[in-house]
């Protein structure tokens, strides 16, 4: 597949999830959002407002990560911060599952924790991604989570917070999009800092990147369109020999 500059730039999720990062930051990520045309800003909760207030008469989605980044909350809590972030103008959800249970093999604790909070952001017409955290799961926990989502149906599930002991790998895309084929989206995030690991994560399978080096990836990437004399890149997004 061909993709322009901007197409790529609307594939990045513009991220600063670090606790001690001021307001002042968040009108910078939004600023640079702005600039770039990036598809959403990712940010902790209680930032909803402020980024939702600075994006306001764009097409940038406010992205709130919930029970983050542990996501070692009850369901009741991840539901209640998901309307306190909808009410502070959040339109995009980013919750962890509950690891706990995974790793209890309660697999009904987690397809519930994903219907509820799957069915009050669609009900808010809000777009939801389920982060798995996969630097603590094995290959059969992530494919048992690929499958209940496969059947919950958020719009996408997501490789990891940023915040574990690794980020992003690609034989984990590809596992997660062979399982949900084209009936979920993969978000890969975590440790994407350059534009090389960007377009390995697109041909990987992901339709969405979260990162905090956006602006030095798409800067990156038109630089080598500019060198090549191209305005587009072509990415062999050959996942799909790898769908059931």
């Amino acid at each position: 597949m061909k993709y322009t500059l901007n197409e790529l730039a609307r594939m990045i999720d513009h991220t600063n999830l670090h606790a001690y990062a001021p307001n002042e930051d968040m009108v910078k990520l939004c600023d640079e959002a702005k600039k770039y045309n990036f598809r959403m800003v990712a940010i902790n909760q209680v930032q909803s407002k402020i980024c939702s207030e600075q994006l306001k008469g764009t097409d940038i989605d406010t992205g709130a990560a919930i029970s983050f980044p542990l996501g070692q909350t009850t369901v009741e809590s991840k539901l209640f911060d998901i309307k306190d972030a909808l009410k502070n103008g959040a339109n995009e959800i980013d919750y962890v599952v509950n690891l706990t249970e995974v790793k209890n093999g309660n697999f009904d604790y987690v397809k519930d924790e994903m219907q509820q909070i799957v069915d009050l952001c669609h009900s808010n017409s809000v777009l939801i991604k389920v982060i798995f955290e996969n630097t603590y799961l094995t290959k059969d926990e992530i494919k048992k989570l690929a499958e209940i989502a496969k059947e919950v149906k958020p719009d996408f599930i997501k490789t990891s917070t940023g915040f574990g002991p690794s980020g992003a790998k690609i034989e984990d895309v590809k596992l997660m999009k062979s399982v949900v084929g084209d009936d979920v989206s993969v978000k890969a995030a975590g440790g994407i800092r350059n534009s090389d690991d960007f377009l390995a994560m697109i041909a990987a399978g992901a339709d969405r990147i979260g990162t905090s080096s956006g602006v030095k990836i798409i800067n990156a990437i038109k630089n080598r369109m500019t060198d090549d004399n191209v305005d587009v890149i072509k990415i062999n997004r050959d996942y799909k020999k790898n769908m059931k």
